[in-house]
């Protein structure tokens, strides 16, 4: 087990390598650059704009500044801002917690929900429930989370005469400000994820119920309480949670646009005022930053495997 977290590890790396180079190549096929971004409508002659370049290193070729960014990266020195000056990796820390606080609640709804949903498709196989389930859980997966998000805030708006709050209270603060404030995007947020998890939950259930093991534990008298909780979900749990840590790329990256409606101080919020400006430091670490949050997420996952599954513990030990 120990060799195959070291190799997931090492293959993390060179994933990390790998989007830290798309990133950068990326942002080279974007028309302007920062300079002319802080430059606009400010009379500046080209000879000052070449100035700045220089000064903020633009000037120089793509390979020269992705091979200054990886040597600086190695010594964990991402880089400063263009228009604050602030290090990007003190930018991303002060923020990460208010994204990390709407991801977690956005996973932990869409999680509950959906396997709760799951579990009725799978158990009313065949019924208007299970017809009910599925419709719902092609209609949420289809729906943008930020356009439900809208739908929500203008529902309770005209419905209710309600909406969260202008100014964002962390839950030390105002734990009842932060909820009402957290509560619209985590569910527009989570509901792509409890689409998911619901209809895969179904069909890994259906499959589980159906196999020979199981009908060989009813046959020696189990209830099917214990059928369906210690049997059946212990091995249809394996699939739910790659598609749980798959879902966290998704919902780290409708932060960006959620956080932005919303007023969230998150490193969504960051990362599109990033993109408006073109701070290129900010957007290169905030991105590597993600991968790499992920990327630990589904080691995890992969580890959880053998704990859940005895088989997948032996195989990994024995070094297949």
């Amino acid at each position: 087990m120990i060799r195959y977290f070291f190799g997931r590890l090492v293959y993390g790396v060179v994933v990390l390598a790998l989007v830290t180079v798309f990133v950068f190549i990326a942002i080279t096929f974007i028309p302007s650059d920062a300079v002319d971004v802080m430059l606009a409508d400010s009379g500046a002659t080209e000879e000052q704009a070449e100035e700045l370049r220089a000064e903020l290193g633009l000037d120089q070729p793509v390979w020269q500044q992705l091979g200054t960014f990886i040597a600086n990266a190695a010594r964990g020195d991402f880089g400063r801002s263009f228009f604050t000056g602030e290090s990007v990796v003190d930018l991303f820390l002060a923020r990460i917690p208010v994204t990390l606080q709407l991801g977690a609640l956005a996973l932990v709804i869409g999680t509950l929900i959906g396997l709760a949903l799951g579990i009725i498709a799978a158990l009313r196989r065949g019924t208007a429930i299970d017809g009910a389930v599925r419709v719902t859980a092609v209609a949420f997966l289809s729906v943008p989370n930020f356009v439900l998000g809208l739908l929500l805030l203008t529902a309770l708006g005209l419905w209710f005469a309600w909406s969260p709050p202008f100014v964002y209270r962390g839950p030390t603060e105002d734990f009842g400000s932060w909820a009402q404030h957290m509560l619209i995007p985590a569910i527009a947020l989570g509901t792509a994820s409890m689409a998911g998890i619901t209809r895969m939950t179904r069909s890994s259930l259906l499959e589980n119920l159906g196999s020979q093991y199981i009908r060989t534990v009813r046959a020696k008298g189990a209830g099917e309480r214990l059928v369906l909780f210690k049997h059946a979900m212990r091995n249809s749990v394996i699939a739910v949670l790659t598609l749980i840590g798959v879902d966290l790329a998704t919902v780290l990256g409708g932060t960006v646009i959620l956080e932005a409606m919303f007023s969230l101080p998150g490193t969504g919020q960051l990362v599109y005022q990033a993109v408006l400006d073109r701070d290129y430091p900010v957007v290169i670490a905030c991105t590597i930053f993600y991968a790499a949050l992920f990327i630990f997420t589904m080691i995890i996952i992969d580890l959880l495997y053998a704990f859940i599954d005895p088989r997948i513990r032996a195989a990994r030990e024995a070094g297949r």
